[in-house]
C-alpha cells in the first residue's frame, strides 16, 4: 500500500507515526526543519502533567487578559492589534466557557492514558530523555490562588487524579532548595518531567528502525486529494539536496508524492492544512517562552530544584533536565505567528527563578520561544476530518508533551478502522 503522510515531525508527528507504524501501516513523515522536534517540541517546560489538565475557557481568563492587556511582562498578554483569526478564536473561546468542567475532566483522563504508552515507548526503544519522577508541586503565594486549586481538585479527581495538600512547611521539606514565602501548596506524585526534544528526537530514530520514511527539509506547500489518495506537493528548504528535483533558471521545482492517507500534525500550521482538505480547524498560535540554565558545578546543582514546580498565578514551571540543566518555562502571548524572543517576557522568568532560588546562577541563561497550538475549546483535534483519508492530531495547545501518546494512540485506531493495511496501491 501508498505510504500515510505525516505532516510535522514535532511530538504529535513522531507518536503518531510511530502508533502507526506498531500497526503495520507503512509512514512518511514530512517536516520543514533538518530534524524531527525543532519548533515547539525543542524546548518546552518539560512536565507531564495531568496536574495542569484544567482549561483555560473561563471568565476569569477574559479579564485577566483585558486587565494585562498593556503589561508587557504580563503572565498572559494579548496584543491590542486587531486581527480577524484572533477575534473569531476569541469568540470560540467565550462559547466553550459553559464546557469548563467538562473539558478538564476529559483533558485529565487523556493525560492519564498517555503516560502508560509514553514510558512503555520509551522502555521499548531505549530512550533516555532525562526523565524525573519526582512528581509536581503547584504552590501558591496567595490565598485565592490556593482557594481556587482547591476548587479544581474536584474536576482532576473526576477525571482520575489525586494530588495531596502540602503546609508551606511539608514543601520546603519536599524541595528544600525553595525560597520564598507560600501559603500552601499541592503534590502530584505520580506526574513527571523529562526533556521533550530528547524523547521525540529518540523516537524519531526507533521509527526510522522500523522502516518510516523521514522527509527533512520540505516545505509542504499544498495537500491535494483525489480518486488515487493524498497527494503532498513540497518545495525543499535552502540546502536541502535532491537529486530527483530538476532546477530550472535557478530555481528547484516542487516535489509531489502520493499517498494512501494524510495524518495532519502540523501544530500551528495545522489550520491552514485542513482548509485545503475541506476541514475547519480554528488553531491560534500562543507563544510560550523558556529558559534553559546551565548548572555548571556543585554548587550550582545543588541550588536548583530537582521536584518540579508550577506556580499557578505567574503561569511558570520548572523541570530539571539531569543534573546540570534547570527549564523554567511559561507566559502565554496571543500575538499572532510571531517567534521573536523578547526580553521583556524572558526577564520575568529569570526574576522569578531570582526570587525563589536565589543562589542559581543566570548569568548564562538560554532563551527560546515556541508557539503552542491552540483550539478554542482547549482539547485536541483528533480523528479523522470530513473526506476519506485524512485524519488530525493536531491542537495540544500547552499540554502536547502531556497528551501526544493518548492522541496518537486515538488515531491510530480510527485509521485501522476505516483503511484496511492490506489495501494495495493503484
Amino acid at each position: 500500500m501508498k505510504p500515510i503522510a505525516i505532516i510535522g515531525a514535532g511530538i504529535t508527528g513522531i507518536t503518531t507515526a510511530y502508533s502507526l507504524l506498531n500497526r503495520g501501516y507503512p509512514v512518511t513523515v514530512y517536516d520543514r526543519d533538518r530534524y524531527a522536534a525543532m519548533q515547539t517540541s525543542f524546548a518546552n517546560g518539560g512536565q507531564l502533567s495531568a496536574s495542569n489538565a484544567e482549561v483555560w475557557t473561563q471568565k476569569s481568563t477574559i479579564f485577566k487578559g483585558m486587565k494585562w492587556m498593556f503589561k508587557k511582562d504580563a503572565p498572559l498578554l494579548v496584543s491590542p492589534k486587531p486581527d480577524w483569526h484572533k477575534l473569531s478564536w476569541m469568540a470560540e473561546f467565550v462559547r466553550n466557557i459553559p464546557n469548563y468542567e467538562a473539558n478538564t475532566v476529559e483533558t485529565v483522563r487523556l493525560a492519564l492514558a498517555a503516560r502508560e504508552h509514553l514510558f512503555a515507548w520509551a522502555e521499548n526503544e531505549n530512550i533516555d530523555f532525562d526523565l524525573e519522577t519526582r512528581g509536581i508541586m503547584h504552590v501558591y503565594a496567595n490565598q485565592k490562588g490556593f482557594d481556587h486549586a482547591t476548587r479544581v481538585n474536584e474536576l482532576l479527581e473526576r477525571g482520575g487524579l489525586t494530588r495531596e495538600l502540602l503546609t508551606p512547611e511539608q514543601m520546603k521539606e519536599i524541595e528544600p532548595a525553595l525560597a520564598g514565602d507560600f501559603v500552601g501548596g499541592y503534590l502530584t506524585r505520580s506526574d513527571s518531567t523529562g526533556d521533550i526534544h530528547k524523547y521525540t528526537r529518540g523516537l524519531a530514530e526507533a521509527c526510522v528502525k522500523m522502516g518510516a520514511n523521514f522527509v527533512y527539509d520540505a516545505q509542504v506547500e499544498e495537500l491535494e486529494q483525489d480518486k488515487h489518495g493524498i497527494h503532498v506537493h513540497f518545495r525543499p528548504s535552502a540546502g536541502r539536496t535532491s537529486p530527483v528535483v530538476p532546477v530550472v533558471e535557478g530555481r528547484e521545482l516542487r516535489e509531489r508524492h502520493s499517498h494512501s492517507a494524510v495524518v495532519i500534525c502540523a501544530g500551528t500550521q495545522s489550520r491552514h492544512f485542513a482548509s485545503q482538505l475541506g476541514d475547519r480547524v480554528n488553531i491560534y498560535p500562543v507563544k510560550g517562552y523558556s529558559v534553559t540554565m546551565p548548572l555548571k558545578d556543585s554548587e550550582s546543582q545543588s541550588f536548583a530544584p530537582w521536584v518540579s514546580l508550577l506556580d499557578d498565578d505567574a503561569k511558570v514551571v520548572t523541570s530539571r533536565l539531569g543534573a546540570d540543566r534547570l527549564r523554567i518555562a511559561g507566559t502565554a502571548e496571543f500575538n499572532g505567528y510571531n517567534l521573536d524572543i523578547r526580553s521583556d517576557r524572558i526577564d520575568p522568568l529569570i526574576s522569578w527563578c531570582r526570587k525563589y532560588f536565589p543562589g542559581i546562577d543566570t548569568e548564562h541563561v538560554v532563551a527560546w520561544a515556541g508557539l503552542r497550538p491552540m483550539m478554542p475549546n482547549m482539547l485536541p483535534r483528533v480523528g479523522a476530518g470530513k473526506r476519506p483519508g485524512v485524519f488530525y492530531n493536531t491542537g495540544h495547545g500547552h499540554l502536547g508533551w502531556t497528551l501526544a501518546a493518548a492522541t496518537a494512540e486515538l488515531v491510530g485506531a480510527a485509521v485501522k478502522s476505516s483503511i484496511p493495511v492490506t489495501t494495495e496501491s493503484e
